[in-house]
């Protein structure tokens, strides 16, 4: 596992040890962001469901400016914590070692928001939907969430302000992009 593209291109991630975490692999990340655009410019972004932070992490890397990282598992927050530091981006991130609801609740509680949201929970949870319907608050306006999803799980098209405009399958993983259609205070 690397970053694929920005300032801290080829640079290696600690990997997960156990199979609890399944990371996103390298070719699903470039295309991601290749959908995204090669660069960011600026604002938060916010990786549920974080694993070993690569998501966020590669969003900083593109130019982000801050990365709120949230996993609830043991393992999942320390590499995010380490590959944060590896990648020397102590001052740019936080690591919220919450489960993913707990964590939207307290964001949203806090008035965070931010331009962009991803969510790759385990595909045995089936929470994509929930994803989809619980992250719209967090989002500014014309934010876009990414929710990685298993090709199984069908996703809703719109929900509330979240209007889904882009949908990519690389065998059984399928990115499904939603835009923030209203503007959000």
């Amino acid at each position: 596992m690397r970053i694929v593209g920005g300032t801290r291109r080829g640079r290696r991630l600690l990997p997960p040890r156990s199979s609890g975490t399944r990371p996103t692999a390298d070719r699903v990340r470039e295309s991601l962001f290749n959908v995204l655009g090669q660069t960011l410019a600026g604002g938060d972004v916010l990786d549920l469901y974080a694993g070993t932070g690569a998501l966020g992490l590669e969003a900083l890397s593109r130019g982000a400016e801050r990365a709120v990282l949230v996993d609830s598992a043991t393992e999942a927050s320390e590499l995010c914590r380490k590959n944060t530091e590896a990648l020397g981006f102590e001052g740019e991130v936080s690591v919220l070692r919450l489960r993913a609801e707990r964590a939207v609740e307290r964001l949203e509680r806090e008035g965070r928001r931010f331009v962009l949201v991803f969510a790759d929970p385990p595909y045995a949870a089936r929470a994509g939907a929930w994803v989809v319907g619980a992250v719209a608050p967090l989002l500014l306006g014309g934010g876009t969430l990414v929710v990685e999803h298993d090709r199984r799980e069908e996703l809703p098209e719109a929900s509330g302000v979240l209007l889904r405009v882009d949908q990519r399958r690389f065998g059984d993983t399928v990115l499904s992009f939603y835009r923030a259609t209203q503007p959000k205070p």
